[in-house]
């Protein structure tokens, strides 16, 4: 394999990662935040951490893969493997 082949690798495999992590993180952590959050003149009154299993598999999935590729867009352009045309 060439070095561009490896690097194009680890751009998808770390994006996706990272992408699941991010998405874990707003499911369980960010939920629990949105009381802080001002909206439409008040805050949301009761704040209630969801699970994986309460949120869904194929809508985490949804969450996580969009992130997944803000990553593979930043790193394609600071790893330069040109995944994206220029």
């Amino acid at each position: 394999m060439s070095s561009l082949t490896i690097r194009r690798l680890i751009v998808w495999v770390v994006s996706m990662a990272l992408g699941l992590l991010v998405g874990y993180g707003i499911i369980t952590v960010g939920f629990d935040m949105l009381p802080l959050l001002v909206i439409f003149g008040g805050a949301i009154q009761v704040p209630q951490g969801v699970s994986l299993e309460e949120y869904g598999m194929i809508y985490f999935l949804f969450t996580a893969v969009p992130i997944g590729f803000v990553f593979v867009i930043w790193l394609d352009a600071f790893m330069d493997t040109r995944i994206l045309p220029d």
